[in-house]
């Protein structure tokens, strides 16, 4: 056999080897990818599919085996609910007050603390991100007493000040009730996006902002040419999290409210409508119906939320 020969056989052997190689790697990644797909699968796709079909069906608590097929009939009768049409309103109000609010306070806090030097930026961060770690009813408790119609904080310092004469029921009055949810909402939510923000303009390119700044160009011309792009990314992760977090406010109404004085949403109102309810029995069809009504509001919305943010 020739030299040209035997230079032939080994790169065969070297490509066979590779190949190997590559598919061992590709087997063991898939391995290490396998809990993840089982427990997605388990907890989110089956999940998902059953509540597609229970939301055509009339199930609840005393059926067997799913309830009778009703088509769409229960998408139907929601869009003539009044008592879910107030919910779904209430819960974009949360949504299109709650998601711009959060997202412009994080960016001005983060433009403003993420040059600081590290012991006091670390602090800052603890400040901010606390709501988040102690947990929303510890949270959820500490806002109850705070607004509380005869003990509270709140009404105390105003009429301590001359801003009020007598008390107000905060939590439970429609004028404020819902504001106040926002407001502790607000409280809740502004903890990761800072921080997501700090660590997102702290690797933006200095040198192209001290470029541009040579060029003239002011601090505003800087952050919208230079730094707003680069931080696009997390701006898109932060409005699609945050407008899940809003559309599944829960939490803040069981504790604070039970849906009254003007604060019900769809997410209360489907716990309501499957376990509380006790002339439908626990309508488990009907709230199944909501939940994919506002699984589908809430893919459209953050969808049209990357192609804006993609366009600019």
């Amino acid at each position: 056999m020739g030299e040209r020969g035997r230079i032939f056989l080994s790169k065969e052997v070297v490509q066979k080897r590779s190949h190997a190689l590559q598919r061992r790697e590709d087997i063991a990644g898939y391995c290490f990818m396998l809990p993840s797909l089982i427990f997605f699968i388990g907890f989110v796709v089956i999940p998902m599919v059953i509540c597609i079909w229970l939301s055509l069906t009339d199930s609840n608590m005393h059926t067997q085996g799913g309830g009778n097929f009703i088509g769409l009939k229960n998408f139907i009768d929601l869009f003539k609910d009044e008592v879910f049409l107030d919910a779904l309103w209430n819960t974009f109000v949360i949504v299109f007050v709650s998601v711009p609010t959060v997202t412009a306070f994080s960016l001005w806090v983060s433009s403003a603390i993420y040059k600081l030097k590290m012991p006091v930026l670390s602090a800052f961060r603890c400040i901010f991100y606390l709501p988040v770690v102690i947990g929303s009813v510890a949270v959820t408790v500490v806002w109850k007493w705070i607004f509380d119609n005869y003990t509270g904080i709140l009404n105390s310092v105003l009429k301590t000040t001359g801003t009020i004469d007598a008390n107000i029921n905060w939590l439970g009055d429609e004028k404020y009730a819902l504001w106040c949810i926002i407001l502790i909402l607000f409280t809740t939510s502004v903890g990761q996006p800072i921080v997501l923000y700090v660590s997102a303009l702290g690797n933006v390119d200095a040198s192209l902002v001290e470029a541009a700044q040579v060029d003239g160009a002011t601090d505003l011309q800087a952050f919208w040419k230079i730094k707003w792009p680069q931080i696009m990314p997390t701006t898109l992760y932060i409005l699609v999290i945050t407008t899940i977090n809003s559309f599944q406010c829960f939490a803040l109404i069981q504790l604070l409210t039970q849906g009254g004085s003007g604060t019900q949403t769809v997410m209360y109102y489907i716990y309501y409508t499957a376990f509380k309810l006790t002339e439908q029995s626990g309508h488990f069809g009907y709230a199944n119906a909501m939940g994919v009504v506002l699984a589908i509001f809430i893919g459209i919305l953050s969808a049209v939320q990357m192609r804006l943010a993609k366009e600019k």
